[in-house]
């Protein structure tokens, strides 16, 4: 079970940190990525980090303005955003797997419900 949280309202230029709380899935030994959906659109790979939290790998839509991390201690994945742009407005999700890199939903058997991001002035 994944759970996200902290997603919002933002205005363009803004940020953001979402969380995604695991439990029931070995999150020690699993894979932890990011994904979007926006209206009309299909789901949309952002990030994924490994077990240790040593290797992280970015699409490049967002590299450089998002940071993926994670506390194991907490299990919990966050996923640091900045420079927030009216089209990064989506629902955004956590998933649970054991590949990486997994830069693909397939790669992915455990997802949250899903959190809102609405980037707006």
């Amino acid at each position: 079970q994944l759970a996200e949280s902290g997603g919002g309202l933002v205005q363009p230029g803004g940020s953001l940190r979402l969380s995604c709380a695991v439990s029931g899935f070995s999150f020690d030994d699993g894979t932890v990525g990011w994904f979007r959906q926006a209206p009309g659109k299909e789901r949309e790979f952002l990030a994924t980090i490994s077990r240790s939290g040593g290797n992280t790998y970015y699409a490049n839509s967002v590299k450089g303005r998002f940071t993926i991390s994670r506390d194991n201690a907490k299990n919990t994945v966050y996923l640091q955003m900045a420079s927030l742009k009216p089209e990064d407005t989506a629902v955004y999700y956590c998933a649970g797997g054991l590949e990486y890199p997994g830069d693909s939903a397939r790669y992915y058997g455990y997802w949250g419900q899903g959190t809102q991001v609405t980037v707006s002035s």
